[in-house]
C-alpha cells in the first residue's frame, strides 16, 4: 500500500508539473547576460528575448550583470529555479572560468541546467597583411626555431587559451602579449608589432575581408561558410585542433524539466526560422547540428575538461 501511495504521489507530481509547464510563462522572464550591453552575448540574448516575447505571450527581459569575466552575473543566476530566471551560458563562463577562478561562486554542472546552444564562433588565426606567414605551416616552421609573439584580448581569454592550445599542439614557440581587449590586440597585429593572434570570426571578419588582417587558418572541424576559402588548422597538418567559442542559454538547476523542454523546443523553432537564421549569419554565428538539451549538457562537460587541461598545462592565469 505504501508503494502504491508513493507511486501515486509521484504520478500526481509529474502531472502537476506538466500542467504547470503548459501554462508557463505567466509572468515576465529575465535573461541575465553576464557581460556589458553591446557585446556578442548581449546581442544574441536580445535577439532571443525579442523572439520569445512574441511567441510565448510574456516579456523576456535582458538584464546585464557584468564583471569578473562573466562570473558575477552567472553566479547571480543560480536561483530561483522556477523558470523565470535564465542565463546566457558561454564558453568563457561555463568552460574557461571553472579552471581560471579558484573561488568561483558557481559550478556549471551542479548549479545549472542547459537549455540550448545558440551560436558557434570558431577562432581564426590572423597576422598582418605584410607578414611573411601565408599559412599555419609557415608560422609553425618559423616559430619552432625562432620564437614569435602572439596577442590576446587578455589573460585567461578564449584568444589566450586558444593560442596556448595551439602551442602545445604544434610545438610552436610563441610569447604571450596580453591586451585590454580584442581591438587593441588587432591593431598591434595589423602594424606588425605582434606576429599573430587568435580571435573569433565576428571580431575579425570585416578586417579580413577589407585586407587589414591576413587569415592563416580557422580552428574549427570544417571550413566556415563565412570564410569558405580559408583552410582549417587541422587541414594544414594538425588534426584535431579545434577552438570554437559558443553562446547558449541555461536555467538554474532543479528548474522543472517540463519547462526546460518547452523552452528548448521553442528556441529550436526560433533558430530554424529564416529571419533568425539570416540575423545569425549577419553576425557571423554558425548554428549547432544537435540542439537538444542532452547534447548541450554533454558538450559543456567535454569543453570544461578540455580547457581545464589547457589552463593547467599552460599555467594560464586571469588578470
Amino acid at each position: 500500500m505504501r508503494i502504491s501511495r508513493f507511486v501515486l504521489a509521484v504520478a500526481l507530481s509529474v502531472i502537476g508539473s506538466i500542467a504547470w509547464a503548459q501554462q508557463y510563462p505567466t509572468k515576465p522572464v529575465r535573461i541575465i547576460v553576464p557581460f556589458p550591453p553591446g557585446q556578442a552575448t548581449d546581442i544574441l540574448a536580445r535577439l532571443l528575448a525579442d523572439q520569445l516575447s512574441k511567441s510565448m505571450g510574456q516579456g523576456f527581459v535582458v538584464e546585464n550583470k557584468a564583471g569578473a569575466g562573466g562570473a558575477i552575473g552567472t553566479a547571480a543566476a543560480k536561483e530561483p529555479a522556477d523558470g523565470y530566471t535564465l542565463v546566457m551560458a558561454t564558453s568563457g563562463t561555463f568552460a574557461n572560468n571553472p579552471a581560471l577562478y579558484p573561488k568561483l561562486q558557481y559550478d556549471p554542472l551542479k548549479d545549472f541546467a542547459p537549455i540550448a546552444n545558440i551560436g558557434l564562433t570558431p577562432q581564426v588565426l590572423v597576422t598582418s597583411p605584410k607578414s611573411q606567414f601565408n599559412s599555419v605551416k609557415d608560422l609553425v616552421a618559423k616559430a619552432r626555431t625562432d620564437e614569435q609573439t602572439y596577442g590576446s584580448s587578455g589573460n585567461g581569454s578564449t584568444s589566450h587559451l586558444t593560442a596556448e592550445l595551439f602551442k602545445s599542439t604544434t610545438g610552436a614557440k610563441l610569447s604571450h602579449i596580453p591586451f585590454k581587449g580584442g581591438p587593441d590586440a588587432q591593431v598591434a597585429v595589423m602594424s606588425g608589432d605582434v606576429a599573430v593572434m587568435f580571435d573569433a570570426i565576428p571580431g575579425v571578419l570585416s578586417q579580413i575581408k577589407s585586407g587589414k588582417l591576413k587569415a592563416l587558418g580557422i580552428a574549427s572541424p570544417k571550413r566556415s561558410p563565412f570564410l569558405p576559402e580559408l583552410p582549417t588548422v587541422a587541414e594544414q597538418g594538425f588534426p584535431g585542433f579545434e577552438a570554437v567559442g559558443w553562446i547558449g542559454i541555461a536555467a538554474p538547476a532543479r528548474t522543472p524539466p517540463a519547462v526546460l523542454d518547452k523552452l528548448n523546443a521553442e528556441i529550436r523553432r526560433i533558430l530554424s526560422t529564416p529571419e533568425v537564421k539570416e540575423r545569425l549569419a549577419t553576425l557571423a554565428f554558425a548554428q549547432v547540428d544537435d540542439n537538444s538539451r542532452e547534447a548541450f549538457a554533454a558538450f559543456i562537460k567535454s569543453e570544461m575538461t578540455k580547457w581545464a587541461k589547457v589552463v593547467k598545462d599552460s599555467g594560464a592565469k586571469i588578470d
